[in-house]
């Protein structure tokens, strides 16, 4: 990233929802000196029990409008609904930025496959559903399938079907909680000139899709000035036999062919959303037996849990990816010069309910780091709570305990590494009779 020539003063770069992680890997960043980055809002304080976005935006143009100085950018990468609180907060600045519209072309999860479908064939077959109807499976559509609503955060409310009685349940449970996030992302919608169907449709509603099967892969690029740029494919691998993430890794191991088709489909599917002046992220199922591939869901945002698989191989984070764009400026994309070849962000789970009696201090995390060059650790669950009453930050199938971001050499040192640091952690926790399952769904959203 290059200074500006005209430039005398650091930037101010305003963060929604920065965290103590996502600091220390801003503040990392080459010539990280010309900026200076202020948090706006907590995580805790955007995803409470309640998210109403026009107290968010108010709050945060409070917090802006207070600095006595500048605004120079606006970022974020979490999704909504800070994904919306971004283009709505640059538009209010006259700051560079992707427009509403195109985010929600493909944040509504409705919306966004209708438009996949007009240029690419390799989408799941797909309907939309009505939650509070009559749960009858569609037409057409074969079981197991996954039912979500067409907007919601960390995969919430995302529940696979394995049959009617199934589909059933599933349909029946988002009804109850679709509205925590539906009715806001409704209102967002008005402000957005709406293709007739969606605007029918609304924003508490759901599709169902076919599954898609194989190995999933994420794809991260970025669209400036018309031109769409893949800059990094990486693998997310799954505890065998479960729908839940054991690790993001990076680079991807898929065959080159493959890895050239992703690119070809996802700068199509960009082009003709129109997704402007901003990183995405695209996941796709590639399954190797029948080499077919399926489009998952488009992110409007980078991965911030992919930040440090990209700094540990190619010696910068997405963050200075997303930065650059945000201050009008064509990012640099340096290629192998990290510390490691390989990088992962791994996931310590647990598949049974219980109550944390004990995690590890500073201390022990500190010593673990030590033993285990090339590790950070981050801790999820804390001493007092009881795993099933988390209900965000979780998928539907396990409960996280903590977050490992590794380099390594190759993947059996990889694995090695998060084998030592997940047997270190010094978790001590008591069996519990389960509750209801965490209201989440095919994944652990931290990307």
């Amino acid at each position: 990233m290059q200074l500006r020539k005209d430039l005398t003063r650091p930037l101010n770069i305003f963060v929604i929802g920065l965290d103590e992680h996502n600091r220390a890997l801003l503040e990392g960043m080459r010539n990280a000196h010309q900026y200076r980055f202020h948090g706006v809002l907590t995580y805790p304080e955007i995803y409470g029990p309640k998210v109403s976005l026009d107290d968010l935006l108010a709050r945060a143009r409070r917090i802006i409008d207070a600095f006595d100085g500048p605004t120079d950018a606006i970022i974020g990468f979490w999704d909504f609904p800070v994904s919306a609180m971004v283009p709505l907060l640059r538009q209010r600045y006259g700051l560079f930025s992707a427009s509403l519209a195109e985010v929600l072309q493909c944040e509504h999860k409705y919306w966004s496959r209708l438009i996949q479908q007009t240029v690419i064939s390799e989408v799941p077959r797909f309907a939309l559903v009505d939650p509070h109807a009559e749960p009858v499976p569609p037409a057409g559509l074969r079981f197991p399938m996954w039912i979500k609503p067409v907007k919601s955060f960390a995969s919430m409310l995302a529940i696979r079907a394995e049959d009617e009685a199934g589909y059933v349940a599933a349909v029946r449970k988002i009804a109850a909680g679709i509205g925590r996030l539906g009715a806001p992302f409704e209102a967002l919608m008005k402000h957005v000139a709406l293709p007739p169907e969606i605007a029918a449709a609304g924003g508490q509603v759901c599709i169902a899709e076919e599954a898609l099967t194989g190995q999933q892969v994420t794809v991260e690029g970025f669209r400036y000035r018309g031109r769409v740029v893949i800059y990094g494919i990486v693998d997310s691998l799954h505890y065998p036999g479960t729908s839940s993430f054991l690790r993001y890794q990076y680079p991807s191991s898929l065959p080159p062919a493959v890895q050239a088709r992703l690119v070809d489909l996802s700068t199509r599917v960009i082009e003709a959303i129109g997704l402007e002046r901003t990183t995405f992220n695209i996941e796709y199922f590639w399954d190797a037996a029948s080499d077919t591939m399926g489009l998952l869901e488009i992110n409007t945002r980078h991965s911030q849990s992919h930040a440090d698989l990209f700094a540990h191989v190619d010696g910068i984070s997405n963050h200075e990816i997303l930065l650059n764009l945000a201050l009008d400026s064509e990012p640099e994309l340096p290629r192998g010069h990290g510390r490691y070849p390989l990088a992962a962000t791994c996931f310590v789970r647990r598949f049974s309910d219980g109550v944390v009696r004990r995690h590890p201090g500073a201390q022990d995390i500190a010593g673990i780091e030590r033993q285990v060059p090339g590790t950070h650790i981050e801790l999820h669950a804390r001493s007092g709570e009881r795993l099933s009453a988390r209900t965000h930050g979780q998928d539907n199938y396990s409960y996280l305990l903590a977050t490992v971001f590794v380099g390594a050499a190759s993947e059996a040192e990889l694995t090695e590494k998060f084998d030592q640091v997940a047997s270190a952690l010094p978790y001590e926790i008591d069996d519990a009779p389960e509750l209801a399952a965490p209201i989440c769904g095919d994944r652990q959203e931290t990307r």
